[in-house]
């Protein structure tokens, strides 16, 4: 599940040509949720957050007529991540200049000015960065199994394996044997683990 998240060799041959906007949505749906919770977490501000999304964006549109996408020289993961976080420590920098500019962002009274958040350390970013693209992975799998099982089954499994319920508290209150429980822990549990696999194997966008 630490795997990048994948993204079809062929998507990023299309998103050079910068005017297919079906591509360019499909890229933006894949990964603005995980750049604005990268950001989020980074120390940002919400609309730091959303404006570090859209320059990230920007900057991969830029470099990708000369993007050429090579397992072997390094993962898309890793090239994404290098620009978000330029991106986030630029949010940063502007937060720094308008306070020092007394821009209207910054408190009246100095004194009770906190300072910023400093910017995120390498290894702490990436850190974050891995978290959030796992999550975003476990997402994409959760909700193609959702397509794959009943609502009950699915039910029964978040409740007893994401929510942590125990098993007699989900069975009590959904009206259903114990049995019935494992079960769809079992099944469920294996779609998705069988989906991660292939979501890492296939080299599909997740979105």
């Amino acid at each position: 599940m630490m795997n990048l998240i994948p993204t079809r060799e062929s998507l990023l041959s299309r998103l050079r040509d910068y005017a297919d906007d079906e591509s360019w949505s499909v890229f933006f749906r894949t990964y603005w949720r995980m750049l604005y919770e990268v950001a989020l977490r980074s120390g940002l501000r919400e609309d730091e957050a959303q404006e570090a999304v859209q320059e990230t964006v920007i900057a991969v549109a830029r470099k990708m007529p000369g993007f050429r996408y090579d397992p072997s020289i390094g993962s898309f993961k890793g090239w994404l991540l290098q620009i978000a976080r330029r991106r986030i420590v630029d949010q940063f920098r502007k937060r720094t200049s308008r306070s020092a500019d007394g821009g209207s962002r910054a408190p009246a009274d100095d004194s009770t000015r906190a300072e910023p958040p400093p910017e995120p350390a390498g290894c702490e970013f990436e850190a974050i960065w891995d978290q959030e693209w796992e999550k975003s992975l476990l997402a994409a799998a959760i909700e193609r199994v959702k397509r794959q099982v009943s609502p009950e089954q699915y039910q029964l499994y978040d409740l007893y394996v994401l929510q942590r319920w125990s098993v007699a508290k989900v069975a009590r209150e959904l009206g259903v044997s114990l049995g019935r429980v494992y079960l769809a822990k079992h099944r469920v549990g294996r779609l998705l683990k069988k989906e991660i696999a292939r979501l890492a194997a296939s080299g599909e966008p997740v979105r």
